[in-house]
């Protein structure tokens, strides 16, 4: 039997160039459900946004093969210095290397927030590569705005968190210190991760999409909009969850197995 999934060691590959962490968690004896591959948000890391949430332990109990990996210039991943490395494209290629290095040639696929856009990036490109879309964290904000950029990299770049005034910038700056993240590569990632999606391209998107967002969720905006520019596109409100509390949700999970069963 293989080991828990919080405690598989990360494996490596090559991502044309760039060393990407992963960790590959098969499902019980028997199982064949399609494969889930999980994105994680800016300043995460495959642990933080999926396995201690119970993320992990959950779809595999469900009979899906999980696959997490670490963004470049996050957790064990490498850290790159320069913003046309985070590219919204490249960052979505990485996820496509992953599968194409596992023999995987169709997998669903969960984003949060910063991984929701990758996620995007991902189902334009490389539409025959997915079955089923999560996008959590993210509403309409997805269309409404490009994601992080300056402010977010001043905070990042700053002597020490002590001296920033109170906002997104210094709540971003404590996230990351927190992960015990490179912030010299996140301020990067930060300025070259950016892309505002036009409600016309999102609307080509024609897989399932699931949109869920927290209530109390004041940085990603309201799923319906955003769901309601998909065809096959459902919007989820996770109960009284800000930005960070939405991820390892009851409901969100229970909403989530639903919806990657029926997809």
């Amino acid at each position: 039997m293989p080991p828990p999934a919080d405690l598989m060691p990360m494996q490596e590959f090559s991502s044309e160039g760039v060393r990407i962490a992963y960790i590959d968690a098969p499902p019980g004896q028997g199982e064949t459900g399609r494969p889930v591959l999980l994105i994680h948000g800016f300043a995460s890391n495959h642990a933080v946004n999926w396995v201690f949430p119970h993320w992990l332990k959950t779809l595999n109990g469900a009979g899906r093969r999980v696959i997490a990996f670490d963004n470049r210039g996050h957790g064990r991943s490498e850290k790159l210095y320069r913003r046309q490395d985070y590219d919204l494209g490249l960052m979505a290629a990485d996820a496509r290397n992953l599968l194409d290095h596992l023999g995987i040639a169709q997998a669903d696929i969960m984003g949060y927030s910063l991984g929701a856009r990758i996620a995007t990036v991902f189902a334009l490109t490389y539409p025959a590569r997915a079955g089923a879309f999560i996008f959590g964290g993210l509403g309409e904000k997805m269309f409404e705005t490009a994601g992080l950029g300056e402010p977010i990299a001043e905070a990042l770049e700053a002597p020490s968190l002590a001296g920033l005034d109170d906002g997104l910038g210094k709540v971003f700056r404590a996230f990351a210190e927190a992960t015990k993240s490179d912030l010299k590569a996140l301020a990067a990632c930060a300025l070259g991760a950016r892309r505002k999606f036009s409600p016309a391209e999102l609307a080509s998107i024609t897989a399932p999409v699931l949109v869920a967002v927290g209530t109390k969720d004041d940085i990603a905006g309201a799923p319906q909009p955003l769901a309601a520019l998909f065809p096959g596109g459902e919007a989820l409100s996770i109960p009284d969850r800000d930005h960070n509390r939405s991820v390892g949700d009851a409901a969100f999970k229970k909403a989530a197995l639903a919806f990657l069963d029926h997809a």
